[in-house]
C-alpha cells in the first residue's frame, strides 16, 4: 500500500499546477484588458483598431499556452512568429501581430510588468511582404457593373463598388462614411481613417453618378419611413440601418464570382488595385499616400513593388536575354 501517499503526492502537485495555471492566465487576460482599455481611453483608438489588437492577443494568449509573457525572450517571440505562420496566417496578418505585441510590451514598461522589452528586437521581416493583388485594369469595368437591374439593391452595391475604387478606402471606412460627408457636386467625399483621422479623397465622375443614382432612388426607398438623424450614414442596409463591413466583404466577393474574376477578391483587392493604377498611370507617389491615408510612405512604397514585378514580367517575356 506504500503507493498511496506517491499517489496523493502526484495529485497535489498536478492539482497545484494546474491552479498556478489558472492563475497566470487570469493575469495575462488582466493585462490584456488593461492594455485594450489603455488603447481606447489613452491612445484614443478606433474601435475596429482596438478590436484588431484584442484579436491578435487572442492569439498571443493561446500560443502562451498559461506561461507569463514576462518571462519570454526574443528567441521565444521568434517561436510564436513561426506558430503563426504555421496557423497559415497571411504575411500582413502576422505583420501585423508583431505591432500588436510591440505595443503590448510597451504597456508591460509602462504598467512596471516588465523591465527588459524582448518585443524591440522584433522585426518585420521583408521577405514576408507580399505583393499586394490587384484586379487587372481590362477587367474593373466588368467587376464594377456586375450588380444588374435584377439585383435587389442594385443600385446600392453599384455604388459600394465604384465607392471603393474612386477612392481607395478601407471597407470600415465605406461602412462609417455619412452621408453629410460626400459632396458631389465638388467632386469629394470625407473619409474618416485609423484614429479618426479625416481625408479629403476625390470622387471621379463615374462614381459620382453612380452614388447620385443610389441615393435619389435606392438609398430614399430604404430610408423612407426613417428619421433622418438615426440613418446619418452613405450605405445603408435593407432596413435602413449601416451595412456592416462583413455585409461589404460578402458582396464583393459575389460580384467577383459573377464577374468571373479571382474569387478570393475582397474590398482591400479594390484599395491596392487603386493604389497601383494610380501609380501606373503616372501619379506620386506622395498623393497616393495621402489619399490612402497611409502614416508612412513606406506602407504606399509596396505598390511599387507591383510595379516592378510587372516590368520583370515583361522583360522576361520580351527581352532576349530574359
Amino acid at each position: 500500500m506504500g503507493y498511496i501517499p506517491d499517489m496523493k503526492s502526484k495529485l497535489k502537485k498536478l492539482n497545484l499546477a494546474n491552479q498556478t495555471s489558472a492563475k497566470l492566465e487570469t493575469t495575462i487576460a488582466s493585462l490584456a484588458d488593461r492594455f485594450l482599455s489603455y488603447l481606447r481611453s489613452e491612445c484614443h483608438l478606433a474601435t475596429n483598431t482596438v478590436e484588431s489588437y484584442q484579436r491578435d492577443l487572442t492569439h498571443f494568449q493561446t500560443w502562451l499556452a498559461g506561461r507569463s509573457p514576462n518571462k519570454l525572450k526574443i528567441d521565444d517571440l521568434t517561436n510564436y512568429l513561426v506558430w503563426l505562420k504555421d496557423q497559415r496566417l497571411a504575411a500582413s496578418s502576422i505583420a501585423r501581430h508583431i505591432v500588436s505585441l510591440r505595443m503590448f510590451y510597451k504597456f508591460l514598461q509602462l504598467e512596471a510588468a516588465i523591465t527588459d522589452n524582448p518585443a524591440e528586437l522584433l522585426t518585420t521581416p521583408k521577405l514576408w511582404r507580399r505583393v499586394p493583388t490587384v484586379i487587372h485594369a481590362s477587367l474593373i469595368d466588368r467587376f464594377l457593373t456586375a450588380p444588374k437591374k435584377f439585383d435587389p439593391l442594385w443600385q446600392r452595391d453599384r455604388a459600394i463598388l465604384e465607392l471603393l475604387y474612386a477612392t481607395g478606402c478601407r471597407v470600415s471606412e465605406v461602412s462609417d462614411m455619412l452621408l453629410a460627408n460626400v459632396f458631389l457636386e465638388q467632386g469629394y467625399c470625407l473619409a474618416e481613417g485609423k484614429g479618426s483621422k479625416q481625408r479629403m479623397v476625390p470622387l471621379g465622375q463615374r462614381a459620382v453618378e453612380a452614388i447620385r443614382e443610389y441615393i435619389k432612388d435606392s438609398r430614399a426607398q430604404l430610408t423612407l419611413t426613417k428619421d433622418p438623424k438615426q440613418t446619418p450614414w452613405l450605405i445603408v442596409s435593407r432596413t435602413g440601418q449601416r451595412l456592416r463591413r462583413e455585409a461589404i466583404w460578402e458582396l464583393v466577393k459575389r460580384y467577383a464570382l459573377r464577374a468571373g474574376i479571382d474569387p478570393e477578391t475582397s474590398p482591400h483587392t479594390l484599395r491596392h488595385s487603386f493604389a497601383t493604377h494610380l501609380l501606373a498611370g503616372g501619379a506620386d507617389l506622395r498623393l497616393i499616400q495621402e489619399m490612402l491615408g497611409h502614416a508612412s510612405i513606406e506602407t504606399t512604397q509596396i505598390y511599387t513593388q507591383v510595379e516592378n514585378s510587372k516590368l520583370k514580367r515583361v522583360h522576361q517575356q520580351f527581352h532576349p536575354r530574359g
